[in-house]
């Protein structure tokens, strides 16, 4: 029996998945990680405690099942996109806490960039918007903020990755420092026209272009284990930004096709193939994957608040005990109210793109209680959908309908897929596989180690567990949608 070993390093916390090789997940260890909330709006990791959780799962996986290194064809890893790391080149020592995607902290450097006429020519390069999401700013931010940061990177001793270089550097010992096309393209330092770093904006946020890692294809030669990490120096062959992950996962090879990923945040993409759809929606314009050095393109959606609207009602409300309670006490809600939740903790994302605004519940009575609330926030994930839905077929002009595919830890409530489907009035599939991000770090490597089929053969194994077809009353449907975009402009406006 020959494995592929999927990394499937999360925002709260890390996996390994051992797949065997008829891509059957043979075993899986995860591992959560603290978050750092040092100001508000302010996110961070401490990259030794992702480093060492890695490590843990991928033991743990092959320990538990009496896998050895040399069982091991391949080993995929898809991350968080966006989260910021800069190390010491000798040491490998991180020089500052890894910068989250979520974190908001550069939103003024980004105002100030808006309000002096660069993003559009940042947007033509990229296809991104001058936003803290991006990993950019947030490296300048640490180049400023640590001492000695800014003339130690012009020396040529700092370097800067997102995780999965971070994560290769270790694995390796130093050996690559490499990423892979669509973690490139969510740096806000890489042209995805021409397929390499743009020096006009290394220049513009101040960034010296030695830092940067090789761009290499999602699935390639990206180094090997040193013996002394997993027992033997398997190869890393494939990787994936966490939304491509399942992109590919979902088998959406053909342009028009769209999946949504529901983890700590909601993430929509769109294949448009070939062509790098300019939205006119605010979407993000990026890339879906890269083989055989050539580029997919999609159009993206980003939610910063899916998951994290229920972590909240758990972890900060204390209305509920663990996230599945949402599904139990949604259907109970009072039909009569009309609860609204924003949930702008970090910022509105697409389309609206504000850093600046913060939650908000709209139709509180003094009736509301958890189960109003748990709906609430469970059709927000729903709106926001939507939200995504409209700008992106807007943006593509597709005329006939589209299949949402569905996958992430949210997927599994049917509740809210049944209420997703319901806002959006069109059909929503959840695979039977609903691990698809790390199932499609496990088929880049795997198809790369040839221990796994091609594209074709691998889109025809897509299996679907449930289709949710809309049941709610147009009237119903679009008299709730309309609440939730009035809520949505009160928001920006306060």
């Amino acid at each position: 029996m020959r494995y592929i070993l999927a990394i499937d390093q999360g925002t709260t916390s890390t996996r390994a998945m051992l797949f065997d090789d008829a891509m059957q997940v043979v075993s899986t260890a995860q591992l959560e990680f603290q978050q750092y909330f040092p100001q508000a709006g302010w996110v961070e990791h401490d990259p030794e405690e992702i480093w060492s959780t890695t490590v843990q799962v991928c033991r743990t996986v092959m320990n538990e099942n009496g896998v050895t290194a040399d069982d091991i064809a391949g080993l995929g890893i898809t991350n968080q996109r966006e989260t910021t790391v800069v190390w010491d080149r000798e040491t490998g020592e991180p020089v500052h806490n890894a910068i989250v995607w979520q974190d908001r902290r550069t939103a003024d450097f980004c105002k100030a960039l808006r309000e002096t006429g660069h993003e559009p020519a940042v947007t033509a390069t990229t296809g991104l918007l001058l936003d803290p999401y991006f990993s950019g700013t947030k490296v300048k931010w640490i180049l400023d903020a640590v001492p000695r940061g800014r003339a130690r990177a012009a020396r040529g001793e700092l370097l800067f990755g997102t995780i999965d270089s971070f994560l290769i550097w270790r694995l390796t010992g130093g050996a690559a420092h490499v990423t892979d096309a669509t973690n490139a393209a969510r740096t806000l330092l890489y042209d995805i026209h021409k397929g390499a770093w743009s020096q006009d904006i290394c220049d513009l946020l101040d960034v010296p272009m030695a830092m940067l890692p090789e761009v290499r294809d999602c699935a390639g030669e990206f180094g090997r284990c040193q013996m002394s990490v997993l027992g033997g120096e398997i190869p890393i062959l494939g990787v994936a930004g966490d939304q491509q992950a399942a992109t590919i996962g979902q088998a959406c090879f053909t342009p028009g096709m769209m999946k949504s990923t529901y983890g700590t945040g909601c993430f929509a993409l769109l294949n448009t193939g070939a062509k790098a759809v300019t939205s006119g929606h605010r979407m993000l314009t990026t890339i879906a994957y890269q083989l055989d050095g050539v580029p997919t393109y999609a159009l993206e959606g980003s939610i910063f608040v899916a998951g994290a609207a229920v972590q909240w009602l758990r972890d900060g409300l204390g209305i509920i005990s663990q996230a599945s309670d949402t599904g139990t006490l949604a259907p109970q809600a009072d039909p009569s109210q009309q609860v609204t939740l924003v949930p702008a903790f970090t910022g509105l994302g697409a389309p609206y793109w504000r850093p600046d605004c913060r939650g908000a519940v709209f139709g509180l009575t003094r009736g509301t209680g958890a189960a109003e609330l748990a709906r609430a926030a469970l059709e927000s994930v729903g709106y926001q959908t939507r939200d995504l839905w409209e700008a992106m077929r807007a943006d593509w002009g597709a005329e006939a309908d589209v299949v949402l595919r569905v996958d992430g830890g949210m997927s599994g409530s049917d509740w809210t897929m049944q209420s997703l489907a319901d806002i959006l009035g069109a059909a929503v599939d959840r695979p039977v596989m609903q691990e698809t991000t790390a199932l499609g770090a496990a088929w880049l490597a795997g198809m790369q180690a040839r221990l796994y089929p091609g594209m074709t053969e691998f889109a025809e194994n897509w299996s679907l567990d449930h289709r949710f077809q809309p049941i709610r009353p147009d009237a119903e449907r679009e008299a709730g949608y309309a609440r939730w975009q009035r809520a949505v402009q009160a928001v920006m406006a306060y």
